[in-house]
């Protein structure tokens, strides 16, 4: 099978778009006939060694994939063969064939396109979980988005929005305006300094919600314009560094810091992902949400789409067509 394989640790451009042998599914394990991968930032640091999993190589990346099931490992009682779904492979997704845990997957309905699909479980995802089941958003309450020009922070601005909250978008100017279209009320540069008094012309009393998938030098500054008993949500590291919080921040804002780990949480519990999914796709069968899609390349893209991500060149994110 055609497979863009990562040999050596290395940057984007050590990908090469080679032949493997097509994977064999094992003991509670789907094979899916892969028809697109979406491209995400933990893509660009399992192929540097910088992520927790280290799959042998040679690997492919792509850890979120849409197709067809074409095979089922023993004990697996479906989805059955030529079913069309969607699933987290963690590796292996830049590829005809990939192989995923029976639990990340999910039956994808015959309306939604399979670029949509792939673009839905690591971004979408993690933020219904982490705005719903981490944060308990409520209809009216702030929530502040930083990196929100990025893919996460695009579907976070979409779904708080859905969710009836009021959004701001901390991003480059860059991306201001789509940022605005997604959802936002309004845009702040947090690159730029003094950000949080930007901030607290729009929110005099802090923002209720942090929805934080960048971390680095943005953390602390963001922490400190929360409002009393808000809610802080710990979703990645973006920036690189992973911040060093003072925790006497919680005790004098009464807020609570929380991790999102969607992908554990999938595992522990995969019929309530199954409910999460669906209520995604409710909202886009309404035409109440389009996933922000930026690009739509060709496999062999996969190194430059990569480099986009880590560039942050990307407004959304970026699917690979098989």
């Amino acid at each position: 099978m055609r497979a863009v394989l990562c040999r050596e640790f290395g940057p984007p451009s050590s990908l090469v778009l080679g032949e493997a042998p097509a994977p064999r599914p094992g003991p509670g394990e789907v094979l899916i006939r892969v028809e697109a991968a979406a491209a995400n930032f933990p893509d660009t640091l399992i192929i540097q060694g910088r992520y927790q999993a280290r799959p042998p190589f040679p690997f492919a990346p792509g850890g979120e994939v849409a197709g067809s099931v074409a095979a089922l490992g023993p004990g697996v009682a479906g989805p059955a063969p030529g079913t069309r779904v969607l699933a987290m492979t963690g590796h292996g997704g830049f590829a005809e064939l990939a192989v995923a845990p029976e639990g990340n997957v999910v039956a994808l309905p015959d309306a939604i396109d399979a670029a949509t699909g792939a673009a839905l479980s690591y971004a979408y995802g993690t933020v219904l979980h982490a705005l719903r089941d981490r944060a308990r958003l409520r209809p009216g309450e702030t929530v502040l988005v930083l990196g929100a020009g990025g893919g996460a922070g695009m579907a976070a601005l979409q779904v708080a929005r859905l969710m009836g909250a009021r959004v701001i978008a901390a991003a480059s100017p860059a991306k201001h305006e789509a940022c605005r279209a997604a959802g936002a009320e309004a845009a702040i540069d947090y690159t730029a300094e003094g950000w949080r008094e930007a901030l607290k012309v729009l929110a005099p009393e802090g923002v209720e919600v942090i929805f934080d998938a960048v971390g680095g030098p943005y953390a602390e500054p963001a922490l400190r314009s929360i409002a009393w008993g808000g809610r802080y949500l710990v979703v990645g590291f973006a920036a690189g560094d992973i911040p060093r919080l003072p925790f006497n921040l919680a005790l004098l804002k009464g807020c609570d810091i929380l991790g999102v780990f969607y992908g554990n949480a999938v595992k522990r519990d995969p019929e309530a992902n199954r409910v999460l999914m669906a209520q995604l796709f409710d909202w886009i069968a309404a035409g109440a949400l389009r996933p922000a899609i930026a690009e739509t390349w060709p496999l062999e893209r996969a190194p430059e789409a990569l480099q986009a991500l880590l560039e942050r060149r990307v407004t959304g994110k970026i699917v690979l067509v098989v």
